[in-house]
C-alpha cells in the first residue's frame, strides 16, 4: 500500500479498537464500519472513515496521478480541539500576516 494512506488507516484502526462497538458489543471492526452499526461509532471514527475513503479514492483519481494524494496530518485531526492555530489561506486571516499598511486617507503618499 502506498504510504499516503497508512497514517489515516492506522488512526482509523486504533479508533475502532477503542470504540464501544468493538470493546463492549464485541463486534468485528469490519462490522462496525457497515451501515447498521456505523451510526454507533464516535464522530471521530466516522470522520476518519470518510477521510480514509477519500484517500483511497484519490489514489485512483486520474487528476491526481502525477501529484499524488496530499499528505494527511492525522495529528491535526485528532487534536483539532486543542486550540492550535491553523494556517488558513482564504476565507479568514491571512497565513503570513498583514502585508498592507492601513491608512486613514489623509497621509502623504511618500510612505513611512
Amino acid at each position: 500500500m502506498p504510504s499516503s494512506c497508512k497514517d489515516i488507516r492506522a488512526a482509523l484502526a486504533s479508533c475502532l479498537q477503542n470504540s464501544s462497538c468493538v470493546i463492549i458489543d464485541r463486534n468485528n471492526p469490519a462490522d462496525c464500519l457497515r451501515p447498521p452499526l456505523l451510526d454507533t461509532l464516535p464522530t471521530r471514527c466516522q470522520q476518519l472513515k470518510k477521510g480514509y475513503g477519500d484517500c483511497k479514492r484519490g489514489m485512483v483519481d486520474m487528476r491526481k496521478r502525477f501529484r499524488g494524494n496530499q499528505p494527511v496530518a492525522v495529528s491535526m485531526e485528532i487534536e483539532a480541539g486543542s486550540g492550535g492555530e491553523g494556517r488558513q489561506l482564504y476565507g479568514g486571516k491571512p497565513a503570513v500576516g498583514p502585508s498592507v499598511r492601513e491608512t486613514r486617507g489623509d497621509e502623504d503618499e511618500e510612505g513611512p
